[in-house]
């Protein structure tokens, strides 16, 4: 297995950052980031009084909800990879400390575990 030198981990690194500057900017354009990071509250628009304008706010806010919840999520994980290399802890599996694979990081950077674990 390839060892992760400086060079991997600055790769990596980038890769989770423009991620994560991504995941911002999708959750920003219907959703507003909360007093807790890396929390969005959703937003939706107001299109009008009618039952029906109703129901479509509805949907819509509710569709955004669900999108909310999964971005958060995916958000969360590349965050808590950068943690993990700022700590020096990334790229060791959460579960039984075995090296996670490059293949593996290169194809998911904010992995937990390794393959056998996970």
């Amino acid at each position: 297995m390839e060892k992760l030198d400086n060079k991997i981990i600055e790769e990596l690194k980038a890769k989770l950052e423009g991620e994560k500057a991504t995941l911002e900017k999708e959750l920003s354009q219907f959703a507003k980031p909360t007093e807790t990071p890396g929390n969005y509250e959703t937003q939706h628009d107001v299109i009008g009084e009618s039952q029906d304008d109703n129901a479509t706010e509805v949907e819509e806010y509710a569709d955004n909800l669900a999108l909310e919840s999964n971005l958060e999520s995916q958000l969360k994980e590349a965050s808590d990879a950068l943690e993990r290399i700022a700590g020096g802890t990334y790229g060791f599996c959460e579960n039984c400390a075995a090296p996670i694979s490059l293949e593996r990081l290169r194809a998911y950077p904010a992995a937990r575990k390794c393959i056998q674990c996970k």
